[in-house]
C-alpha cells in the first residue's frame, strides 16, 4: 500500500484566489497526488501525494502558470520533540510532517528549480519584482505608442498594436497554459480575448491601455495581499539572528539557528530571547507581548519557561535551549496561522464554487450582448461587440473570489498577534455563531494552583501561624505545600529550620522546631491530637463552605490556627464570564472538582456549575447542550477535557494547556484570559462583516458597470477599472482587520 506524504511549497506571484484556482485545478491532475491546499495570503502549497509523485513536474507545472516555485523543507523531528519544553503556544501533530520526495536509496531526491530552503515569497520594492518590470515595460511601451501616434498618425494604429502585445504576451501565455491545466475560463483567458476582440474591432488605443491597465491591476492586487502576508511574517522576524552561547565558561556570537537543545545562552537585559528555553539562573521581567499578548511584563526566574522573541527586561539571564530555531513557540504559530490560512471557510467554499458557474456566465452574456442586437435587430456589430467585451472584463470575478480568503487571512494574522490562534476559516466563522460556551474550572477559569485565601488565629498570632506552617512545608513540590511558602516568601517570613520531620499519610506533617513538636494536618487528624472547640469547628466548616480547604496547626498540645487555602479565580474570569453574557452567550461550568468547592466558585464568578463529572460525563452535557439547538463551544486546558474540546462545534484550548488539548481544540488562547474567549467571538462576527461588505462591493460596482456599459455610458476603460478598482478595494477593506479593534 502507497504512504501518504506530504509536501509545502512556497509559491511567489499569487496575488488572488483565482492564481490560487488554478494552481490547484492543474497540480490536482498531476499523477499521484491526493490533495492540494493552496493560501494566496500565506504564499504557500500542500500536496499530498503517494510515493510516485513527481515534485519536479509538479514544481515545473506551477512554474508554466507564472509562478515561482520553492519547495519548504521538512522540518527536523530530532530528539526535540522529546524534550522540548511546551509553551503555551505549542501545537503538536505528530502525524502531519512535511516529507520531500525520496530516490530508491532513502535520501532526499533534489527537485530541479526548487530551493530546500524556507523563506518567504521574494522581497523588496515592487519595480525589482517580475510583475513590476512588466508593468513598467507595458506602460513605456504604451507611452511610446501615443508619441509615435501623435508624430505619425497613418501607423498609429500599429503603434499600439505592438505597446499592446508587449504586455499581452504573457497573459496569453498564462491563459493558455492555465487552458492546458483545466482552467479555461481564467481571468487573464477573459483579458486576452477582450485584448483581441477590441484589436479586430480597431479599438487598439483602448486595447494597449487596458492590457496596462491590467497589469496595474495585478501588481496592486499583489502589493496588497503582500500586506497581509507580512503581518504574520513580521512576528517570526521577532526572532534575533544571533544567539550569546555559552561554552567552557566563554561566551560567543553564533546563529540563533544553529543552537541545539541543551545548549545555554546568555540573554542580556533589553534583549530579546533567541530561543525558547528553561532559565538556569537569574531574575527578570519578561515582556512577552509578542507572543502572547500581554502587555504587562511577567516577572520570570530560575526554572520558568521563556519564549523566543520576547524581550528580557532588567537582568541577565542564562537560559537553556529547549527548542530548535524550526520548532520554536513563534515558529509553531507562524506554521499553524499559515496552514489554517489554507483551510477555507464555508463562505469561501461556497464563493468558490459560485465562481466556477460565474466565469462562464460572464462569457456567456458577453457572448449574447456581441452578438444579440446585431442579428436580430441590426445593431452596429462593432458597437455591440465593444459592449461585449467590456462586459468580459466588468465579469471579471477577482474581487468576489478574493473578498472572503483576503478578510480570513487578515484576521488569522490579527489574532495570532494578539495571542488568538485559530486553526482555519472554519473555525474563525463558526465562533461568531456560538451561543453557549462550557468552561472547565481548574486552570481556565481559575489559576490553577491554590493559594493562601485565609490565616485563622486560634490563640497563636497569624505571622507565627504561617511562619511554622512554612517551616513545616520546606522542600514540599505538594501545591498546598507550594502555596504556603509562596504567601511565606511574599510576607517576608522568616523560615526557622524543621528537624525529625515526619510525612503522616493521609493526615499531615510533623517536625521539631524550636524544640517544640509542630503539627498540620487536616481537620479531622487535628482532633484526634487536641480538643477543637465548637467555636472553632464553626469557622473551619464557614471556610469549608466558601470551597477552601483548611490544615489546622498545632504547636505542642496547644491549638495555634488555621491556613485557608483555594485555587482562586483567575483576576478576568469574572469580566470575562460577564463579556459572553452580554453577547447573549449561555455559560456553563463543568469540573471534575467537588461540589462544594465548585458551587463556591460558580458563586464567586456568577455561572452554572456541573461538579464532580468524569471525561464522558462533559462530553455528554455537550452533546446535550447541542441537542438543545446551542452551538457550543467548549474551554478546557487538561487531558480530561479532550473528548469534550472534540464533541463541541468549537473546541478552545487555554494558554498553559497540555499537548493533547492544544491537539483536539479548534483554536488556542495563548494568555489564557478567559476575556479572549469573547475577543476571538467579537474577531469572527468582524470579519463576517467584512466579508458581507465585500461581496457587497464587488457586486455593486460591477451591477452599475453593467448597466452603464450597456446603456453605452462606459466602455473597455471604465471596465478594466470597475474590476482592478473593486479587487484593490475589497483587499484594502479586508486589512482593515489588521488593526486591533477600539
Amino acid at each position: 500500500m502507497s504512504t501518504s506524504l506530504q509536501t509545502r511549497f512556497r509559491v511567489d506571484g499569487m496575488d488572488c484566489a483565482s492564481c490560487a484556482a488554478k494552481i490547484d485545478t492543474a497540480v490536482r491532475r498531476m499523477p499521484g497526488v491526493d490533495d492540494v491546499s493552496v493560501s494566496v495570503t500565506a504564499g504557500t502549497m500542500t500536496v499530498r501525494h503517494d510515493e510516485s509523485s513527481d515534485l519536479s513536474a509538479i514544481g515545473k507545472k506551477v512554474t508554466g502558470l507564472g509562478y515561482d516555485v520553492e519547495q519548504i523543507a521538512a522540518r527536523s523531528s530530532s530528539t526535540s520533540e522529546a524534550t522540548h519544553q511546551h509553551g503555551p503556544a505549542c501545537n503538536h501533530d505528530h502525524h502531519d510532517h512535511s516529507h520531500a520526495s525520496l530516490d530508491k536509496k532513502g535520501a532526499v531526491a533534489t527537485v530541479e528549480g526548487l530551493h530546500g530552503h524556507d523563506h518567504g515569497p521574494s522581497i523588496g520594492p515592487w519595480w525589482k519584482s517580475k510583475k513590476g518590470r512588466m508593468t513598467i515595460l507595458a506602460g513605456l511601451a504604451l507611452v511610446i505608442a501615443y508619441g509615435i501616434g501623435h508624430l505619425f498618425p497613418a501607423i498609429q494604429i500599429y503603434a499600439f498594436a505592438l505597446a499592446m502585445l508587449v504586455g499581452l504576451v504573457p497573459i496569453a501565455r498564462r491563459a493558455i497554459m492555465a487552458a492546458f491545466a483545466g482552467t479555461p475560463f481564467s481571468i487573464e483567458m477573459l483579458m486576452t480575448i477582450a485584448a483581441i476582440g477590441a484589436l479586430i474591432i480597431n479599438a487598439t488605443e483602448e486595447a494597449a491601455a487596458v492590457v496596462f491597465l491590467f497589469l496595474v491591476g495585478e501588481l496592486l492586487e499583489g502589493v496588497a495581499a503582500g500586506k497581509a502576508r507580512d503581518s504574520i511574517k513580521s512576528l517570526a522576524a521577532l526572532v534575533p539572528k544571533t544567539a550569546l552561547l555559552e561554552e567552557a565558561g566563554k561566551t560567543r556570537e553564533v546563529p540563533a539557528e544553529s543552537l541545539a537543545i541543551g545548549a545555554t545562552i546568555l540573554v542580556r537585559p533589553g534583549d530579546r530571547i533567541s530561543a525558547d528555553g528553561v532559565i538556569l539562573s537569574g531574575e527578570s521581567s519578561v515582556d512577552e507581548a509578542p507572543v502572547t499578548g500581554e502587555s504587562v511584563p511577567v516577572n520570570k526566574k530560575q526554572d520558568d519557561v521563556v519564549f523566543a522573541g520576547t524581550v528580557n527586561g532588567n537582568a541577565a539571564l542564562r537560559v537553556t535551549v529547549t527548542a530548535t530555531a524550526q520548532d520554536n513557540t513563534i515558529a509553531r504559530v507562524v506554521k499553524l496561522v499559515e496552514e489554517a490560512q489554507e483551510k477555507k471557510a464555508p463562505t469561501e467554499r461556497f464563493i468558490d464554487r459560485f465562481s466556477k458557474y460565474y466565469t462562464p456566465a460572464v462569457v456567456l452574456v458577453a457572448a449574447l450582448v456581441a452578438i444579440i442586437p446585431p442579428l436580430f435587430v441590426g445593431a452596429d456589430w462593432n458597437e455591440w461587440i465593444y459592449k461585449g467585451l467590456a462586459i468580459l472584463l466588468i465579469g471579471c470575478p477577482c474581487a468576489l473570489v478574493i473578498s472572503t480568503p483576503a478578510a480570513i487571512a487578515a484576521s488569522l494574522s490579527a489574532g495570532a498577534r494578539r495571542g488568538l490562534l485559530m486553526k482555519g476559516g472554519a473555525v474563525l466563522e463558526g465562533l461568531g455563531k456560538l451561543t453557549a460556551v462550557a468552561l472547565d474550572k481548574t486552570g481556565t477559569l481559575t489559576e490553577g494552583k491554590p493559594k493562601v485565601t485565609d490565616i485563622v488565629s486560634f490563640g497563636t498570632e497569624e505571622a507565627e501561624v504561617l511562619k511554622f506552617a512554612a517551616a513545616l512545608e520546606t522542600g514540599s513540590s505538594h501545591p498546598l505545600a507550594l502555596s504556603i511558602l509562596a504567601k511565606a516568601g511574599g510576607n517576608n517570613i522568616d523560615i526557622p529550620s524543621a528537624t525529625d520531620a515526619k510525612a503522616l499519610g493521609g493526615k499531615g506533617v510533623t517536625a521539631i522546631i524550636d524544640g517544640q513538636e509542630i503539627f498540620l494536618g487536616s481537620p479531622k487528624a487535628a482532633a484526634e491530637r487536641v480538643a477543637i472547640s465548637e467555636q472553632h469547628w464553626k469557622t473551619i466548616s464557614t471556610l469549608n463552605d466558601e470551597g477552601k480547604t483548611v490544615s489546622v496547626l498545632i504547636i505542642g498540645k496547644t491549638l495555634a490556627g488555621a491556613i485557608a487555602m483555594r485555587d482562586e479565580p483567575r483576576m478576568d474570569a469574572a469580566e470575562g464570564l460577564k463579556s459572553l453574557k452580554d453577547r447573549g452567550v449561555k455559560i456553563v461550568m463543568l469540573t471534575g472538582d467537588n461540589a462544594q468547592t465548585a458551587t463556591a466558585i460558580g458563586q464567586t464568578l456568577g455561572i452554572e456549575v456541573r461538579a464532580e463529572l468524569m471525561p464522558e460525563d462533559k462530553q455528554r452535557i455537550v452533546g446535550e447542550l447541542k441537542a438543545q439547538g446551542f452551538i457550543v463551544g467548549k474551554v478546557g486546558d487538561g487531558i480530561n477535557d479532550a473528548p469534550a474540546l472534540a464533541a463541541a462545534d468549537i473546541g478552545i484550548a487555554m494558554g498553559g494547556g497540555t499537548d493533547v488539548a492544544l491537539e483536539t481544540a479548534d483554536a488556542a488562547i495563548l494568555h489564557g484570559r478567559v476575556g479572549d474567549v469573547a475577543r476571538m467571538i467579537d474577531l469572527s462576527k468582524r470579519t463576517m462583516r467584512n466579508i458581507h461588505q465585500n461581496i457587497a462591493m464587488s457586486l455593486g460596482l460591477k451591477a452599475v458597470f453593467l448597466v452603464t456599459t450597456i446603456l453605452g455610458i462606459t466602455g473597455l476603460w471604465p471596465a478594466i477599472l470597475a474590476d482592478t478598482g473593486a479587487t484593490v478595494l475589497v483587499t484594502l477593506n479586508a486589512l482593515r482587520l489588521l488593526r486591533n479593534p477600539a
